[in-house]
């Protein structure tokens, strides 16, 4: 089995069972975008990550920047300091909102593409750099994604990811709520091996950083966003905060849930 097969078969295993997504009050799908604008809104050119250093050492002086799945810029807004342009492509019309709002804050010209990558390439001019923050575990077939990449890139590639599933934290949830084993894989070697099978050398760097910032103003959006992607009612929630315990906190003002630390990995490949 390929690389590539192996990955879009260890993402499948992640699909809820139809039985519990059938009886769930809401769809678990989906992203908030105030939790990707508020995100992009605590970013800026100060803030020096691997992934950060790996694309300003592709990205010239007054070069430009394509951000796919770009969310409200995480990724792309601490390039600001020497981008002259960011390009952000997100299915979501409300997370590119958010994205150009953070954009005209941190002072640097943006276009904003609305549509799923790779078919928004067709869209999309050249870019020096081309990053993708916390986006390849929602790509089942990274084939082209990737090599959509490539051909709009001229300098460098640089994704950022958790070096395992972003919901496995969740795990232990699963199984105390729906008695539901949830998969280990796959993990960012499986997503570096996928890359050099397509032809690429890929670097690949780990690094553990605080759970990025953002969130909600009220804790029970926090709760609320969970609950959902759980499957659960919302009569469930004082449950469900107990089971979070410390992993339902305040940072910097906003509530959100997950680990205090995440282990990341930045991958980066010459196109």
């Amino acid at each position: 089995m390929t690389a590539v097969d192996r990955w879009a078969r260890a993402l499948a295993a992640w699909a809820i069972p139809a039985g519990i997504l059938a009886a769930a009050p809401e769809s678990p799908y989906g992203f908030p975008a105030e939790l990707f604008r508020t995100r992009g809104e605590r970013v800026g050119p100060k803030e020096v990550t691997p992934t950060t250093e790996r694309a300003l050492e592709a990205l010239p002086e007054d070069g430009s920047v394509l951000d796919v799945g770009c969310g409200g810029g995480a990724t792309s807004l601490p390039l600001a300091g020497r981008a002259g342009a960011l390009i952000g492509v997100d299915a979501q019309e409300d997370m590119l909102e958010g994205f150009l709002a953070n954009a005209r804050a941190a002072g640097v010209r943006a276009q904003a593409v609305r549509g799923r990558w790779p078919d928004a390439s067709t869209d999309v001019g050249p870019a020096d750099v081309a990053v993708a923050g916390h986006v390849l575990y929602d790509v089942g077939d990274l084939e082209p994604f990737i090599h959509a990449l490539a051909q709009r890139a001229r300098r460098g590639v640089v994704l950022e990811l958790t070096e395992r599933h972003p919901l496995h934290w969740m795990n232990d949830l699963w199984l105390r709520f729906h008695d539901l084993a949830r998969p280990e894989g796959p993990s960012a070697d499986d997503a570096r091996e996928v890359i050099a099978e397509l032809g690429f050398r890929p670097a690949l760097q780990r690094w553990t950083a605080p759970s990025r910032a953002g969130g909600f103003d009220e804790r029970a959006d926090a709760v609320a966003l969970l609950r959902r992607r759980l499957c659960l009612a919302p009569d469930r929630d004082d449950e469900l905060e107990e089971a979070l315990g410390a992993r339902l906190q305040r940072r910097e003002g906003l509530w959100s849930a997950g680990p205090t630390d995440q282990p990341l990995v930045t991958i980066w490949f010459d196109p």
